[in-house]
């Protein structure tokens, strides 16, 4: 259960929304509509009664699979709006997966969103070895693969759909990026005729997740005017450091330096707003996904200190990739359990359409650590909870309320990410 003198706090800031509620929907509204919104979103948020705050935003999710069927109806419908905005003519779908088809629990999150774009009135195909093609593709189109749930996906290969798309036997109007590309924009893509979304330039090649800060605080900037309040107390505040390597003792001292100017920012505001707390950073690649380099750290020291599983954790990421730049970000301790495991909040969207999510939680972990790790469990949140009880866990529908805002704001950061980035390759 919550801390009740936590939970005190977090019904200030319910009451604090309801107060503006107008104001801040109006705003959002006339954001959103100034800008195309990313196709989807998942976004997580970590509520520790005293402050909340987005401490991650995907571009590209992978985990359809713990919607609840209510969000997955809502999906359709806001999927297929999505695909008739961008392709107004279209009708043949190839969703592009991510190439770790040995992960069963992914291979049904891409199952799921083939589905959801089947029932939105669509054709939809998965592909994916984009750039090493399995033996098999030398002879087969395809392979059906087992999910988790036991049901059956057909993965294509990529270079064979294309050999048809270029043939003219094979029709593809639009293609959904289920792959965040994390070791660079395949050559087979950069020149596509066939529209992609989201962007393959928001890939983890180039996104920064210090960028996506960057505007998120810009936008919590405005909503804080809104409601007269610090914005600290929907933000969090961060460091950078840029060509380390965590293996080299200058680099580890550099990181310590940042870390302890950031703890000093963070304690500054813990006295501000009368925080009896012992604040904590994590200390994270600054691009990459999957909970991967990520590393709690209580003090400066703990990182001149490092062992080398530590090190090893923070030297490579997905897909073997190097890590060299750090983000160094305000920790904020979760107050929440379900079923009495420590957890926090994951809501997804499509253009910004709450279509529900799910509480990550883990039995070993404690409020201050990375619960994106594994042993990690998904429990079910429905976007109509109270309409519903038929799937999902109970959760207050007034401080999802604020959780909601913080995920629109967060898609509309991700958007802006997304306008730069295009920007930036031409």
């Amino acid at each position: 259960m919550a801390n009740v003198h936590f939970e005190q706090r977090t019904n200030f800031f319910i009451d604090l929304i309801q107060a503006r509620q107008t104001d801040i929907h109006r705003w959002l509204e006339s954001n959103e509509a100034a800008i195309t919104p990313t196709l989807y979103s998942s976004v997580d948020i970590r509520d520790a009664g005293f402050k909340i705050a987005v401490i991650d935003t995907n571009i590209f999710p992978a985990g359809f699979n713990n919607l609840c069927e209510h969000g997955l109806e809502d999906s359709a419908k806001f999927m297929g709006e999505a695909i008739k905005a961008r392709v107004p003519t279209g009708k043949n779908i190839l969703i592009i997966a991510e190439e770790h088809t040995r992960n069963a629990w992914y291979l049904e999150n891409i199952r799921i969103l083939q589905t959801i774009i089947e029932r939105a009135g669509f054709h939809a195909k998965i592909a994916t070895f984009l750039d090493v093609q399995p033996e098999f593709c030398n002879q087969a189109k395809s392979v059906e693969l087992e999910t988790a749930t036991g049901q059956s996906v057909k993965i294509h290969c990529f270079r064979k759909i294309l050999q048809e798309y270029e043939a003219g036997r094979e029709r593809i109007d639009m293609i959904i990026m289920n792959n965040d590309l994390t070791t660079g924009i395949p050559d087979i893509l950069k020149n596509s005729k066939v529209p992609i979304y989201p962007s393959i330039q928001a890939g983890w090649h180039s996104r920064l997740k210090s960028d996506h800060f960057d505007h998120t605080r810009n936008l919590i900037d405005e909503l804080s005017g809104i409601l007269g309040i610090d914005p600290w107390l929907f933000t969090g505040i961060y460091n950078v450091v840029d060509h380390a390597d965590i293996n080299n003792a200058d680099d580890r001292q550099r990181l310590a330096d940042a870390a302890a100017d950031l703890f000093a920012r963070i304690e500054e505001k813990y006295h501000e707003h009368r925080i009896a707390e012992k604040p904590f950073i994590f200390l994270k690649a600054d691009a990459g996904t999957y909970g991967m380099g990520v590393l709690p750290v209580e003090d400066p020291f703990d990182i001149l200190q490092l062992n080398r599983k530590n090190r090893n954790k923070l030297h490579v990421g997905k897909s073997a990739k190097v890590i060299d730049r750090f983000l160094l970000q305000e920790g904020v301790p979760t107050i929440y359990s379900t079923a009495h495991d420590v957890s926090e909040v994951c809501i997804y969207q499509i253009e910004n359409n709450l279509i529900g999510g799910f509480y990550r939680s883990h039995s070993l972990k404690g409020q201050r650590d990375n619960l994106n790790a594994q042993g990690m469990e998904f429990k079910k949140i429905c976007p109509h909870s109270m309409l519903y009880n038929d799937c999902g866990v109970p959760h207050n529908i007034n401080v999802f309320d604020v959780y909601r805002i913080l995920a629109r704001i967060a898609g509309l950061a991700a958007s802006r990410e997304i306008l730069r980035l295009e920007a930036a390759k031409t």
